[in-house]
């Protein structure tokens, strides 16, 4: 792990939290990672891509901010439980854990690609249980935390060739919800939708008819900041208030 910490007015002020983010290498996670260093939290950023995270957390500290990072495999339970580790060993506590990391590989279910399949499952699904895993405990030691679960628009509504996708978002969805009912008065969990969004998501699309359907349906997406935008405002209300549910689609598009 690597990183610089600076102190910022929300540091001097007492409102910085401690936020660890996965998936943080690009798209949502990357804009979140720099909108919450912006507003002088503290970050530990997770992605396989070391380069990428390297990259961003100096630049976040070059602006003054505070960020680390540290590889991560949201799939492998044990190295989610060092991120969350290292994360307190580095500023003492946890805060707001951000499950970001997912992959969309969509196809029609009768092309049978099963492996694609089980990554979904690994990363959309399992990956957000590993960060619960990891996390609630130490937040419930410490008195609170919030975690953020991004799910997606197909949290909602299935269209075709997403079949598999939309399951593992509706899980998270559930999931979501469920620790929200079981964990009332001490961890905050809020669950953000995002609609078409600038991401590299769609690259992972490897059917040719789905991915010249992404194209199209891409074509207006909102920008990731507007994402972040929406992250970093449930973060930052009081430990009283919990924003459940935000879904965020660009206002030109009724999908």
């Amino acid at each position: 792990m690597t990183g610089t910490e600076t102190g910022t007015t929300a540091d001097r002020a007492g409102a910085a939290k401690v936020v660890a983010i996965t998936g943080a290498s690009s798209g949502i996670g990357e804009a979140t990672a720099r909108r919450l260093a912006a507003d002088g939290h503290r970050l530990l950023l997770g992605a396989r891509r070391t380069d990428r995270l390297a990259a961003l957390a100096e630049e976040i500290t070059a602006a003054g901010g505070t960020a680390a990072f540290r590889r991560l495999d949201v799939t492998d339970a044990g190295d989610v439980r060092a991120f969350v580790a290292a994360a307190r060993e580095r500023y003492g506590r946890l805060d707001v854990l951000v499950n970001n990391a997912g992959v969309m590989p969509l196809a029609p279910l009768d092309t049978l690609r099963t492996d694609e399949w089980d990554r979904m499952i690994d990363v959309n699904v399992r990956g957000v249980l590993h960060g619960i895993a990891a996390a609630l405990p130490p937040m419930r030691m410490q008195g609170g935390g919030h975690f953020v679960n991004i799910a997606s628009v197909g949290a909602y509504e299935v269209s075709p060739t997403a079949a598999v996708y939309c399951a593992t978002k509706f899980a998270v969805r559930a999931i979501s919800e469920g620790l929200r009912q079981e964990s009332a008065g001490d961890i905050r969990v809020t669950l953000v939708s995002p609609g078409v969004t600038e991401s590299e998501l769609a690259d992972g699309i490897s059917d040719p008819a789905a991915r010249e359907a992404m194209k199209a349906y891409r074509a207006v997406a909102l920008p990731a900041s507007a994402i972040a935008a929406a992250i970093a405002y449930a973060v930052a209300q009081p430990s009283e208030v919990d924003v459940n549910e935000i879904v965020v689609r660009p206002a030109a598009s009724a999908q």
